[in-house]
């Protein structure tokens, strides 16, 4: 793994786990960097990024997999509003400044990333998408008001048929997740074995958990993974049995982890969906919608023709 300096990994302690060299490695082996800007002797702001090389000269700067956000850092702010605004326009043009030479750019940005138009300026362009995040976890009173009742009902009906565990068994996990996608006739998005590395470096790292909830015959109906940092728990994965789908089991699982985050004073980001039936599903807890942008820009013709080429003729082959 590259050699971080001490004082960029003292800054990154502040930011999401996304953001962690540890967690790059694993999803972008070897194929990751960071851009900083000072004030004087200190860092100031990052731009952490994954990147590939297509035909040794199109260098593609994407999102890798797994990793709901990337993007700029900036350190914290006490400057007045319009200071404030100056000095983030100043420290991103910076960063874009100290960006390799790039083909094509896309990144998510994480939510508390709001201000995107230094980049604007640089010629890049943005699309909105959307998470769905509780901020505030320790009222699990009003929290449970906030709940629509279908999910209420689900969870009490649930927790009549399963128990709630949390356990380390990453197979376990593995074949229900499996089961989600095959029931969809679909293969998973991402390897499994780059699903089991992520793990292995998560539990390293203390950064994540999975919950099961299991019947009294042994049946696991429902599982989520959720992975952890020093502000927000993140429900990265979960699945659940196409047949026992009925129990409420996720949930119930999904409500435990709320009340896990509570017990921590975290934040909990489902990290949303633009697909119509899991947002409807998110937004049944309670949680508020926020959104999140999507930066792109394309410098190479050849790499604009290609993914043109390659959306119509996808959009070919399925109408």
């Amino acid at each position: 793994m590259k050699v971080i300096e001490p004082k960029l990994l003292k800054f990154l302690e502040e930011a999401p786990l996304f953001f962690q060299p540890w967690w790059l490695e694993v999803v972008s082996p070897g194929a990751w960097d960071y851009v900083t800007a000072h004030r004087g002797q200190e860092i100031a702001a990052v731009l952490s990024y994954t990147f590939k090389v297509r035909l040794n000269q199109f260098r593609l700067i994407e999102m890798p997999p797994l990793t709901p956000y990337l993007g700029p850092w900036l350190r914290p702010s006490t400057a007045k509003y319009a200071n404030r605004l100056g000095e983030e326009k100043d420290l991103m043009s910076e960063l874009l400044k100290g960006l390799p030479a790039f083909a094509m750019f896309h990144q998510d940005f994480h939510p508390q990333v709001t201000n995107w138009l230094p980049f604007y300026w640089q010629g890049f362009s943005q699309s909105t998408l959307y998470t769905y995040r509780i901020d505030d976890t320790r009222d699990l009173e009003k929290l449970w008001n906030e709940t629509r009742d279908n999910v209420r009902t689900d969870i009490k009906k649930a927790e009549k048929q399963v128990e709630v565990l949390e356990t380390d068994n990453m197979e376990d996990f593995l074949r229900v997740y499996r089961l989600t996608f095959s029931r969809q006739d679909k293969g998973l998005p991402y390897s499994e074995d780059l699903v089991r590395h992520l793990d292995t470096a998560a539990t390293e790292h203390d950064a994540r958990k999975i919950l099961v909830a299991k019947d009294p015959d042994g049946q696991i109906h429902a599982a989520v993974y959720l992975v952890i940092d020093r502000t927000t728990v993140y429900y990265l994965l979960g699945g659940g049995d196409p047949q026992l789908r009925n129990s409420g089991a996720t949930s119930l699982l999904i409500w435990e982890a709320i009340r896990w985050a509570s017990g921590q004073a975290k934040q909990f980001d489902f990290e949303g969906s633009i697909v119509e039936s899991i947002e409807r599903f998110v937004r049944s807890f309670g949680a508020r919608q926020v959104p999140y942008f999507r930066i792109k820009k394309c410098n190479s013709k050849i790499v604009r023709l290609y993914r043109s080429l390659w959306k119509w003729t996808h959009k070919s082959q399925w109408g």
